[in-house]
């Protein structure tokens, strides 16, 4: 009776103290094994420093006067690297390699400011919801054992992302209301941090789209110079135009004319209302998915 006593008057009080690791849990019912990084870091390659820098006060001006009725996306409206693309000096750790990371078992720990307003906080975890239904990776609150996360930020810099895991606290920046205006904007930088690039930038692209260089911005075409054959991998999907992570058809463009043209007849570039069935599909093999989820119709054809 005395041991009895012991252990429920000290033992279990001390061992209620102790945190517990709810993430080490989590990280066991995953079923995401983590795959070779260095297509991560590879795809990055053809932008040198550019993707190096501070959060842009212009960028926020642009993106300030986006519309509903804008012809172009408000993330291509950035002074960043390919319009969104950012990743703060000092932030990684061991300069162009740390960015290479894919997030371990496909879980993104993450925090939302508590700057953002109600509306805006619900089209986050809308967002956050349909990763979860339609894809492997997990989007979840983080806990004080995460030390790797992105931080939702609401500043008026423009809609920006880091690519892939670069360790610590990387932010994902989505300004009001521009930004989160479309659920499509929103999944489109948090696809970013999961480690994509854009989908018209591929070394194969050439085949799908023309680009009208004489329509862009001076000073902007390198936005649209191409990755490397041999420095990215498009996990062996077909090019696709309705990919949440394509520009549109007036990305950067200087007078009103399209800067991109399909080859394909009918097709429509930039979307911006969720990820399309390729998009899932390319996550699931990016992140070796052990179980495919089922592509539910919210998935965009």
């Amino acid at each position: 009776m005395k041991v009895f006593l012991c252990f429920v008057a000290v033992c279990l009080p001390l061992a209620l103290a102790q945190p517990v690791n709810l993430r080490a849990e989590e990280e066991e019912e995953n079923e995401v094994d983590n795959s070779s990084e260095s297509d991560l870091y590879n795809g990055l390659m053809h932008l040198g420093a550019a993707i190096f820098g501070t959060p842009d006060s212009k960028s926020g001006e642009a993106v300030s006067t986006w519309k509903e009725t804008s012809q172009l996306n408000p993330e291509e409206m950035g002074e960043y690297a390919e319009g969104d693309i950012l990743h703060p000096i000092g932030n990684s750790r061991n300069g162009l390699k740390a960015v290479s990371s894919r997030w371990p078992k496909g879980i993104i720990p993450y925090e939302i400011s508590p700057s953002f307003g109600s509306s805006d906080r619900q089209m986050i975890l809308s967002s956050i919801d349909e990763y979860k239904k339609l894809t492997c990776l997990k989007f979840t609150p983080r806990t004080s054992y995460d030390t790797d996360y992105i931080y939702f930020t609401n500043s008026n810099t423009g809609c920006w992302s880091s690519v892939g895991k670069i360790g610590g606290r990387q932010e994902v920046n989505l300004q009001s209301p521009g930004c989160l205006s479309k659920k499509g904007t929103v999944m489109h930088e948090m696809l970013h941090a999961a480690g994509f690039m854009h989908e018209q930038n591929r070394p194969d692209r050439d085949k799908y789209v023309t680009v009208n260089y004489n329509n862009i911005q001076s000073g902007r075409e390198n936005n649209f110079e191409k990755a490397q054959s041999s420095m990215i991998d498009s996990q062996g999907i077909g090019y696709d135009y309705r990919s949440v992570m394509h520009y549109s058809a007036n990305a950067f463009s200087k007078n009103g004319q399209a800067t991109i043209d399909p080859k394909t007849r009918g097709v429509t570039m930039g979307q911006r209302d969720g990820l399309s069935r390729k998009d899932i599909q390319k996550i699931q093999k990016m992140y070796n998915c052990k179980s495919k989820r089922q592509q539910s119709s919210s998935s965009i054809d």
